[in-house]
């Protein structure tokens, strides 16, 4: 069961594809910046090295080219986004205390990312249904499901770490935020 372009194997939240658009108009019409990360691995046999087509972003998450001051996006190379990157920097420079964050993998990169958000003291959210992981074999050799691996990591963010949310509860959060 391949449906993802970059990993493959089975995934959570098939919506993503069009969780992530919607939240990515929401944010362009309301003028918010939107801040990309992508990872490149280091390891040559990684699907996320730059050398594989797996390394490029998914196509209903790009970066706007019309907004590349409002649409920064940080190449990384280690699972957290601020590791690395001047991301932390940047959101202060902006004054931006609050973080709503999506994307692949609950259970890597979007748990590294919050976990050092939160202990930075930023206001974190986490989109739970434009966030996706894939199938895990744990140390005991047992497959885990991704929608278990997705589960298990928003509940060990949530509370500690972030507020997880869904994305229908993001613009009344916003509030009427403009920027």
């Amino acid at each position: 069961d391949d449906n993802t372009p970059s990993h493959g194997g089975h995934r959570n939240n098939p919506q993503i594809e069009h969780t992530i658009p919607a939240l990515l108009t929401l944010f362009r019409t309301r003028n918010l910046p939107i801040f990309h990360v992508k990872h490149n691995s280091r390891d040559p046999s990684s699907t996320l090295h730059p050398s594989h087509p797996g390394n490029a972003i998914c196509s209903f998450a790009l970066p706007s080219p019309s907004r590349p001051i409002d649409e920064p996006l940080y190449a990384k190379s280690v699972h957290s986004a601020f590791i690395g990157t001047s991301l932390e920097a940047d959101l202060r420079a902006r004054g931006i205390t609050r973080l709503f964050v999506c994307g692949f993998t609950s259970n890597m990169c979007v748990n590294s990312t919050v976990r050092m958000a939160g202990n930075f003291g930023f206001e974190v959210f986490v989109v739970e249904d434009a966030c996706a992981t894939f199938d895990r074999v744990g140390p005991d050799g047992v497959r885990r499901r991704a929608e278990d691996v997705h589960a298990y990591a928003m509940s060990d963010l949530h509370g500690e770490f972030c507020t997880v949310i869904k994305a229908s509860d993001v613009q009344g959060l916003l509030g009427n935020q403009k920027h």
